[in-house]
């Protein structure tokens, strides 16, 4: 769709909506923004649009659907809200922010999903791009909106996409080269109802996908393994446990890149910079993905070798009284809180809960009983169902904080020296915090005052 001369109604002024009104607007659209807050609780978020003729919908006032081309809408909107039920009842396409930035990029795109992984593999991927001497814009899930860069990004840079479920529901022509799965796991019920749908979703990424693209699957998943049966193009996988015939995986400890029968040695196993078997996998398929677009071995070599990780994910922060704090609060589904329990080598204590998603914690309990994790100290909307999930295996070792800073002083007292503190809550962070990366930086603001 070009968007010049048409009426779009953009919803959510967070960082996305915003970008995404800025972005239509240069591309001559005619804008109208829409949100439940006022113009006053959004004074600060709108100032990005204030030289702009940018017609305003806000505080509740509600748009006359019908004269909209087309909607799009923030991925922290449900479907089911009122506002995009009553554009759907009116007739008018909705597409999200992220399908926007598609549209207007003309550079080719690569694009991430699963349940965990995904900034770790995005992050790794756009810094192998980097190392390889092409602009990358690594947007979407990741905290950067697509749009922000779109108009910007040419046919000789690359656009690298961390892919959410929110976002795959509102794309329509959103076509990568290469796309990965990292993983699947159960996350975002109370959003997509079921496991059924929620993968639905999640394999919306390959649907405009053709015969010249790959998806990058991880073959050690059983779930994704068999997404290859549904594809329209090349399926290419990872892998740490069996051989592969096109894709990376792991021989004799030293990774491979196979593909038309050929392997190439790309790295050996031990000199990946990024600790951890789940850090394999990432690693895995960012080489597989940036292989397969051409990128020379000797460039994702040195940039595994070189790659330090992203904020928020297994982060030491610093020791203290000699208690290492280690801040992982991108740990917001029971999946990825299990594998930063499980590379915890010294006695812990547990920083854990908070929104609720509607999320079974018995796996995370068996796990923490079996780990080096002697404490729990439990906080947020979840606290309570952490606690029964722990009393159901038989461990009884947690404390109920109040707050969030309460929590962080609790697990101080309790952690001894030669111990860590970790914050991994296995929980999304909107009963506290805007998103996970505040709750990180909170806590690493706690630690560095001590």
């Amino acid at each position: 769709m070009g968007f010049e001369g048409k009426k779009v109604l953009v919803c959510g002024m967070a960082r996305s909506g915003v970008a995404a009104a800025q972005c239509l607007y240069e591309c001559g659209a005619k804008v109208t923004i829409c949100d439940s807050k006022t113009a006053q609780q959004l004074e600060e978020a709108l100032s990005p649009l204030r030289d702009m003729d940018v017609r305003r919908c806000l505080g509740g006032e509600q748009p006359d659907f019908a004269s909209y081309d087309v909607v799009v809408t923030s991925p922290g909107i449900p479907l089911t809200a009122p506002v995009l039920k009553s554009a759907a009842e009116a007739g008018v396409p909705i597409i999200g922010e992220l399908e926007v930035g598609a549209q207007v990029s003309r550079a080719p795109l690569y694009a991430i999903t699963g349940t965990n992984g995904k900034t770790t593999t995005t992050t790794l991927v756009g810094e192998i791009f980097k190392n390889y001497g092409k602009t990358a814009y690594v947007v979407g899930n990741i905290g950067y909106p697509f749009t922000a860069c779109a108009l910007s990004a040419g046919p000789n840079d690359v656009a690298v996409a961390e892919v959410s479920s929110f976002q795959l529901e509102t794309t329509t022509t959103f076509h990568p080269h290469v796309a990965v799965m990292c993983n699947i796991t159960e996350d975002h019920l109370n959003r997509h109802g079921t496991m059924e749908e929620y993968i639905r979703v999640k394999e919306r990424i390959f649907e405009k996908m053709d015969e010249n693209d790959f998806a990058v699957l991880n073959y050690d998943d059983e779930v994704v393994r068999g997404m290859a049966q549904r594809l329209h193009c090349r399926a290419a996988f990872f892998s740490h446990t069996a051989q592969v015939q096109l894709g990376t995986c792991v021989e004799d400890g030293e990774m491979v890149f196979v593909k038309d029968g050929k392997k190439k040695k790309v790295i050996r196993v031990d000199e990946i910079y990024i600790p951890g078997e789940h850090n394999l996998e990432n690693a895995l398929a960012a080489a597989a993905l940036t292989l397969l677009a051409g990128v020379p071995v000797h460039i994702v070599r040195h940039t595994l070798k070189t790659f330090r990780g992203v904020e928020h994910r297994i982060e030491t922060v610093r020791t203290v009284d000699g208690v290492t704090y280690i801040n992982d609060s991108k740990g917001t589904n029971v999946d990825a809180s299990i594998k930063a329990v499980r590379t915890m080598r010294v006695g812990t204590v547990l920083l854990a809960g908070g929104y609720d998603k509607h999320t079974d914690f018995t796996p995370f309990a068996r796990e923490i009983k079996e780990s080096k994790i002697h404490t729990v100290v439990t906080l947020g909307d979840t606290a309570q169902q952490i606690e029964d999930a722990l009393r159901s295996v038989g461990y009884d070792s947690f404390v109920r904080a109040g707050t969030f800073e309460d929590a962080v002083n609790r697990a101080r007292s309790l952690a001894k020296p030669g111990e860590n503190v970790l914050l991994s809550p296995a929980c999304a962070s909107f009963d506290m915090f805007d998103d996970y990366e505040q709750r990180g930086r909170v806590f690493k603001d706690i630690v560095n005052r001590m």
